[in-house]
């Protein structure tokens, strides 16, 4: 069947996203003569090439640090028929018995249900805490910067183009469903003003960490996948430890498992996966 005769699946707003990790089979690889794999690393290569050359697609390619893996992408595409055909290729990208799964993750990019709307702005921040007056010519450029900043974080959050910083984090998460401290039986008011304190933290790590969080309910088995990009491990290591005392996630948060990535040039990546 061609690409033409598949129906498309894109999202009304938003693309799909892939975390992809695999394990090396070094023994296998060892079988290749040394034109084989050239030939694979080549293959490779061209197919990075030509996933990073698709409009709307952004791919990222990493080391990651422990044994849970040993080569991650990150896929980003509107289409999720594409992104399953790059998924396929990837892994058979060395050949068919080189690279084994060691996890996966799929979400999509979605703005956020408690991101502050212009109105709250103005009445909670602007007049109640600023003393700004209803009206005033200073409220509506308050009001202006703020459409500007939020026109820029929802096209972030929906279509983004991640910068090439070396470390990279990931995790899948989820909100607590049982016992006394079910997410899911809070009204929304109170969870907005607990997520909005959630929020503040990690605004004090602007510049140091790039956060992505995409939505994965009913995608795959925890509810959100967070992607956090740096330059300093350390930062990566303190913003998670100073979530940890907010009350949305010392209460609600519930977490897997954590893949600490490098990003790196293909020809660096053979090298340090040995190949």
């Amino acid at each position: 069947m061609s690409n033409q005769e598949v129906t498309p699946l894109v999202p009304r707003e938003g693309w799909h996203v892939m975390h992809l990790f695999y394990h090396v089979d070094h023994s296998q690889w060892t079988l290749y003569s040394d034109e084989e794999q050239r030939h694979a690393k080549t293959r490779l290569t061209e197919l990075v090439q030509e996933i990073r050359a698709t409009p709307d697609t952004h791919l990222l390619v990493f080391s990651v640090a422990t044994p849970k893996a040993d080569l991650g992408f990150m896929l980003l595409t509107p289409d999720l028929q594409v992104a399953n055909r790059f998924e396929k290729q990837l892994s058979l990208s060395l050949g068919p018995e080189i690279l084994s799964p060691a996890y996966s993750y799929l979400s999509q990019t979605e703005g956020s249900e408690y991101t502050t709307t212009r109105e709250q702005y103005a009445a909670e921040t602007l007049i109640a805490e600023e003393g700004l007056t209803e009206g005033s010519a200073e409220l509506e450029a308050g009001l202006k910067a703020f459409d500007e900043r939020m026109a820029h974080y929802l096209k972030h959050r929906l279509y983004p183009v991640l910068p090439d910083w070396p470390v990279m984090c990931f995790y899948p998460m989820s909100k607590r469903r049982n016992g006394p401290d079910n997410w899911y039986s809070l009204d929304f008011e109170s969870r907005r003003k607990l997520m909005a304190g959630h929020a503040k933290v990690g605004r004090t790590y602007s510049g140091r960490i790039l956060q992505l969080i995409t939505g994965s309910t009913g995608l795959d088995e925890f509810e959100w996948g967070v992607t956090l990009l740096a330059k300093d491990t350390i930062d990566i290591k303190s913003i998670v430890y100073e979530m940890r005392f907010d009350e949305v996630t010392a209460r609600y948060g519930e977490f897997g498992d954590f893949y600490i990535c490098m990003q790196l040039p293909l020809d660096v990546l053979f090298r340090r996966i040995c190949l």
